[in-house]
């Protein structure tokens, strides 16, 4: 498993939100290059970098900071937040990412999925949030009937090689990755998982390699981090052991 820092960025400033909220943000740096290096310097394999300006506005926000970011450091990037045309996607590769993420047009548009699987490949991943089972777009304020394993399956079957699965209910809040439900999303599929939200500490870590699937590429960590919960090379050891 990679374990893969979070930079989620609002206003030009990085920022965490509490289980999506735009109202209730906490600012972590003024630069999020320099947090980028950090997360380089402390071992990073890859980096997460979300567009929260973005995702509620629908259009990228914070191209100049991924190209900013793209340029100090080799580690490579995926980018999400309000990728809802081809333009967009095209931009985030061509600014520095190495992966785009899509989120609400997989749900709303999943006809357009499989020419954009085919175009793109690897360097395509789904996000699929969910709450209580349920996938929720537009920056988590809408949730749908969608079941996250439906979505997920018919993502598959449309090419798509790698999801990025959000339990928003746990995201932000420091309580612990819900293995049960990674567990449920990795049976569903073949393709790679991302594990999101609730990360904590080594030990959930540890819980996610328990689940011995094989296809569960690397957990997402965020707040944790930033507040000091757990350092960066534990939590490396952990998906390592």
């Amino acid at each position: 498993m990679i374990i893969l820092p979070a930079i989620d960025l609002k206003g030009g400033r990085c920022v965490r939100l509490r289980q999506g909220r735009a109202e209730d943000a906490v600012v972590y740096s003024d630069d999020p290059v320099e947090m980028a290096r950090r997360w380089r310097d402390e071992g990073a394999e890859w980096l997460h970098v979300v567009d929260l300006d973005g995702a509620f506005q629908g259009r990228p926000a914070h191209l100049a900071v991924l190209r900013a970011i793209a340029r100090e450091i080799a580690v490579p990037i995926e980018f999400g937040g309000g990728l809802r045309t081809d333009a967009d996607i095209e931009a985030v590769l061509g600014a520095g990412a190495r992966r785009a993420i899509l989120g609400t047009r997989a749900c709303a548009e999943p006809e357009q999925v499989g020419a954009l699987a085919a175009r793109f490949g690897d360097r395509l991943a789904v996000g699929i949030d969910a709450r209580d089972g349920r996938v929720q777009v537009k920056g988590w304020t809408e949730t749908t009937a969608m079941t996250a394993a439906d979505l997920a399956r018919r993502m598959e079957g449309l090419g798509v090689r790698c999801l990025i699965y959000t339990d928003t209910s746990r995201d932000g809040m420091l309580a612990g990755v819900n293995a049960a439900a990674m567990d449920a999303m990795c049976a569903a599929v073949a393709c790679d998982v991302i594990a999101s939200g609730g990360v904590t500490s080594a030990g959930d870590v540890r819980a996610l390699r328990a689940l011995r699937r094989a296809n569960l590429a690397g957990a997402i960590v965020g707040k944790a981090l930033y507040e000091g919960r757990v350092t960066l090379p534990a939590l490396r050891e952990a998906a390592c052991a």
